[in-house]
């Protein structure tokens, strides 16, 4: 979902649902609509003014900070986790008063079972929407570029419902990208372009 100034983020022939918003009482139900319209690869809301959309939009959720990591090994592959019938980087919730850095690092450790991991920079950041105990919820995560040995020993957090941890080379990233979700894949991407630069 976008929410912006124009129409024209959305290319003409994408199969995307996009509303002009004249009154902020059509944004709810437009998310409703979209929700409903599995057929849709996305939803764009436009109007003069984006950010009373952006708030009315947010009013709907309550608001999840998470923060995570796309670790790098020595020889260049990603770490990833399998959870829930699908693969993920690892990541989680920030604990009140947390800084976003720290917990990005310690969600690495403890989902993943490292001991040394050693945040390089900022990557990006990811929006999206679930439902939990009948409350939707809007999730932020902030993503970190880090670095860890392939030397030490992975072990799956089975209690956060992990069935396995692994360093993925280039073709277990491609099939990471087939079978995860859509949020993740800028993050993929952008880990791509950080760590394996087209030249």
């Amino acid at each position: 979902m976008v929410i912006a100034a124009s129409a024209e983020p959305v290319p003409p022939d994408a199969n995307w649902l996009v509303l002009r918003v004249n009154d902020l009482r059509e944004v709810r139900p437009a998310v409703k609509q979209f929700a409903q319209r599995i057929e849709l690869a996305g939803m764009l809301l436009h109007a003069d003014d984006p950010g009373p959309v952006w708030k009315e939009f947010k009013g709907g959720y309550r608001f999840v900070q998470a923060a995570g990591g796309a670790v790098t090994d020595e020889h260049g592959r990603l770490l990833a986790i399998h959870r829930l019938g699908r693969w993920d980087l690892p990541k989680g919730k920030v604990d009140k008063g947390e800084a976003i850095p720290a917990a990005a690092v310690r969600e690495v450790r403890e989902e993943c079972g490292l001991r040394k991991v050693d945040l390089q920079a900022p990557l990006c950041d990811t929006w999206h929407t679930y439902e939990r105990n009948g409350e939707q919820h809007l999730k932020r995560t902030d993503w970190f570029l880090m670095r860890a040995s392939s030397h030490e020993e992975l072990v799956a957090q089975a209690e956060e419902d992990i069935g396995d941890v692994r360093w993925l080379d280039a073709a277990g990233v491609k099939a990471l990208k087939a079978d995860t979700y859509p949020s993740l894949l800028s993050v993929v991407e952008a880990w791509e372009a950080a760590v394996h630069p087209r030249t």
